[in-house]
């Protein structure tokens, strides 16, 4: 089932019709159901930041993002790019915080969004065993 969640996922843009259904209220995130999310958030540099930043305020993006029960594992500055995130959050949240992403950054920032899983563990253990 994770397979197929996560092929669904990746399927998935910015340009996707809004969909309107309520969101799952799940919070815990385990080994088993965890995604991790990096978005990047691209700065329309055809307008100044002090407008970005209205438009964001007005929009109330730092009010709703991040959402509680998603985790920010990095939040960083890309110069000539804009922000890059980094999330983990279920599976089952994930249009949830896309949703935000349309109603409250839209406008200010071009979204991309690259669902992944966390690899690290199996990475090491499988360089661990061919040494």
């Amino acid at each position: 089932m994770a397979i197929a969640t996560l092929a669904g996922v990746l399927t998935f843009n910015t340009h996707a019709l809004a969909q309107t259904a309520a969101a799952p209220t799940e919070t815990a995130t385990t080994q088993d159901n965890a995604i991790l999310l990096t978005v990047f958030l691209k700065h329309d540099q055809s307008r100044p930041l002090s407008e970005l930043n209205a438009q964001l305020e007005k929009q109330g993006f730092y009010k709703a993002f991040p959402p509680p029960g998603v985790e920010v594992v990095s939040w960083n500055i890309v110069m000539g790019i804009g922000q890059v995130v980094t999330l983990r959050l279920p599976a089952s949240r994930l249009r949830e915080v896309n949703r935000i992403f349309e109603t409250t950054a839209w406008g200010a920032y071009h979204t991309e969004f690259y669902p992944t899983y966390d690899y690290k563990a199996v990475g090491l253990a499988e360089h661990d065993k061919a040494k």
